[in-house]
């Protein structure tokens, strides 16, 4: 739903940015329950969010997360992911090969382990795999930064969408209990596997000629922009 929320908007609103409704009947499990949280209308089947879970604004890294996991935490390996039992073979949930652990074919993330639903609320979910290739297929990527940030804009291709973008900030990634490649490459997962340990995600680097779709080890964790219906 599509909403003017004030005058200062208008011009934010011409861009196509715009918000999704919560609903009210949640438990407040963090402060970004129940907010109307920006969006922008690329022209795509989905509409992009303009933060990062965690962020206040559109070059805010946020929060990092665990694939299939919806609370931060200081150490991100297989010893302390939620759908293992320590080892990439010993997985618990989310798994299709008899060789990793317990199989239950389920290749895309339930809502219930979907941090973008769990913690905006409504219908706000992580993007699919899918979605991340319309993404990137739809848009020009360009190398840049915001605010001193650096990150990719993504600038719509579909005739009348054109003036519209989003920015994803390298974020890099943690590992273990540090952060690597800060300001210079990042992964945004889907809600999608690539394969019994990892996700599908949009992926980029400095100097790339564009972003792409790559993996990313469940465990790890990434940062999360969220899309809406």
């Amino acid at each position: 739903m599509k909403r003017i929320i004030s005058l200062l908007s208008i011009a934010i609103l011409i861009l196509g940015m715009v918000s999704c409704d919560k609903a009210q009947d949640s438990d407040d499990v963090s402060s970004e329950l129940n907010v109307n949280h920006e969006y922008v209308d690329l022209g795509l089947s989905v509409m992009w969010a303009t933060t990062n879970i965690g962020a206040e604004k559109p070059e805010d890294y946020g929060q990092y997360f665990a694939w299939g996991e919806t609370k931060t935490k200081t150490t991100y390996n297989w010893s302390t992911y939620k759908y293992c039992n320590g080892t990439a073979q010993t997985l618990t949930k989310y798994n299709f090969k008899s060789e990793y652990g317990i199989v239950d074919s389920i290749a895309t993330l339930e809502l219930d382990d979907d941090v973008a639903h769990i913690r905006w609320g409504g219908k706000w979910r992580m993007p699919t795999y899918t979605e991340c290739k319309e993404l990137i297929d739809s848009c020009t990527c360009v190398w840049t930064d915001l605010n001193g940030v650096n990150g990719y804009k993504f600038t719509s291709n579909i005739r009348g969408y054109e003036d519209r973008s989003i920015f994803l900030p390298a974020s890099g990634h943690i590992y273990g209990n540090e952060s690597f490649n800060v300001g210079s490459w990042a992964y945004y997962p889907s809600s999608s596997l690539s394969g019994p340990d990892m996700s599908s995600t949009i992926h980029f680097k400095e100097n790339r000629e564009r972003p792409n779709i790559f993996v990313g080890y469940r465990y790890c964790g990434f940062p999360v922009r969220p899309v809406c219906p």
